[in-house]
């Protein structure tokens, strides 16, 4: 029986006190309503959240670590919250890509600079990029929310004419030589797709931009400070948190006009199934799952050392190769099986943020994609693939922290199999996610707000925003 006080009426519950539902919860609160959120775990934050999972005094990033859709998102820019401790750090560069000849391949802020570092394919890389980083304030909107007339359709089509091409057939109409395309390649490697699938250029044009529009940033203090910002600002407009309030069943919430589940379909399904009609439910049961991730944290005894210098500039790197390489990594999960060299994504936020270790010391992030529910152990084969750019990475680990698909569900519902996106991002899942009612469910008042909406994964608040404004309109309505 829940207690009383869960059970007192609010205009607006809740469910997930991750960065999208904490974004709900403050439209709701801004606009005037009474906001419960209530979050499983002790700690807010989902896919933000840091944790000791080495030693003590090292703070590592249990989720996401570095967020170009965080400083670049349209909601989350109008919120207040650097007076709520959240302080973006800029590396110099926002990406390198290390190479077997001991270079590094650089995105860099300026589109010029990036193109001048990438030779014979720079004017190509220019007029690719230069175009679609000075718009991005007009793509913004379109490309972070659901699917809507464009209010810029040139440069809408000025975008989609290449995103909807495969990544692996763009950068070898764009680009003649290996850099380039191993630059694009690994940026559209976050798509969890395969590089020859429709739309997975997107990916690599999105991360493009925003990484010379915005920049690709780290969470000063660590991932948490962004959900505390969160969370602090949402308290001071009256909003209230419960923390281990964990919802098994809807009839567990208080009366609410609006209840919005930071949840994807098969957790959904497991609170909810008796209010959903049988069309829809079934509709949730086939939504797909992507690749999940394996992950890795390591406390070090000094920084990565990296045979390519360049990639001290960096809070991320991505380490793959070449394009086909990158390619091989990223198919291999599609059809059950784990790449002898995976395509490794990995950040090292202490180069920037010294004060997440002790003195002297260093942490780093890292993961690769692999099947969906995988149980196999890659930390060998990722510590191989940083070993092969960074000879004597190694003897540098002090403590390490392994995630398997599985533990990443365990302390997030919302990863299925380790999916950190939601789920696939095709063209059956980008524009009709879960569903094509999107936020909307057939239960009165329940709506969805998690990665599985649009715009999907990353942390950017956008799906969160735009759940609570359609959950308030039709409030309002009555």
């Amino acid at each position: 029986m829940a207690s009383a006080e869960y059970r007192s009426a609010r205009d607006v519950v809740v469910i997930g006190a991750g960065p999208n539902g904490l974004a709900a919860a403050i439209v709701a609160a801004r606009a005037g309503m009474s906001v419960l959120v209530r979050e499983a775990r002790e700690t807010w934050g989902g896919g933000a959240r840091c944790a000791q999972l080495t030693l003590p005094g090292f703070i590592h990033d249990a989720g996401s670590a570095v967020y170009p859709l965080g400083v670049g998102s349209p909601f989350l820019r109008t919120l207040p919250l650097a007076s709520f401790g959240l302080n973006w750090i800029h590396p110099p560069a926002p990406l390198a890509h290390p190479l077997d000849d001991g270079t590094a391949v650089m995105l860099e802020r300026s589109v010029e600079v990036t193109a001048r570092g990438l030779g014979s394919d720079g004017a190509a890389y220019y007029r690719l990029f230069a175009p679609l980083a000075a718009q991005w304030h007009k793509l913004q909107h379109m490309l972070l929310g659901p699917p809507a007339l464009p209010p810029h359709p040139i440069a809408l089509a000025r975008f989609g004419l290449s995103a909807l091409m495969p990544a692996a057939m763009l950068a070898r109409r764009r680009f003649g030589q290996a850099p380039a395309r191993a630059l694009f390649a690994g940026m559209a490697a976050h798509s969890m797709l395969p590089l020859e699938r429709p739309l997975s250029a997107a990916f690599g044009l999105v991360l493009g931009i925003t990484g010379h529009a915005v920049g690709w940033p780290i969470a000063g203090g660590g991932s948490q400070k962004i959900s505390d910002a969160l969370a602090l600002y949402l308290q001071s407009l009256g909003g209230e948190i419960q923390t281990g309030a964990a919802v098994e069943d809807l009839d567990q919430l208080p009366p609410a006009g609006a209840v919005i589940a930071d949840l994807t379909p098969r957790p959904l399904l497991a609170i909810a199934a008796g209010r959903l009609p049988d069309h829809y439910r079934k509709k949730l049961e086939r939504y797909r799952y992507g690749p999940g991730a394996f992950k890795l944290d390591w406390a070090l005894d000094a920084p990565i050392p990296w045979k390519a210098k360049q990639c001290a500039r960096a809070a991320t790197v991505h380490l793959g190769g070449t394009m086909e390489e990158i390619a091989a990594a990223e198919r291999a999960p599609w059809v059950s099986r784990h790449c002898d060299a995976p395509f490794v994504l990995l950040a090292q936020p202490t180069l920037f943020d010294p004060r997440r270790a002790p003195e002297g010391k260093h942490i780093a992030w890292a993961y690769c994609h692999v099947p969906n529910g995988s149980d196999f152990d890659m930390t060998g084969r990722i510590e191989n693939q940083i070993e092969r750019f960074a000879p004597g990475f190694k003897s540098r680990i002090v403590e390490r922290s392994v995630m398997p698909p599985s533990r990443l569900q365990a302390l997030n519902a919302n990863l299925v199999g380790g999916d950190i996106n939601g789920g696939v991002q095709d063209f059956r899942q980008l524009f009709t996610r879960p569903t094509r009612s999107l936020y909307s469910t057939p239960a009165r008042g329940l709506y969805l707000c998690s990665s599985s909406t649009p715009p999907g994964g990353g942390v950017h608040g956008m799906c969160g925003y735009y759940a609570a404004v359609l959950a308030l309109k039709r409030l309002r309505r009555g």
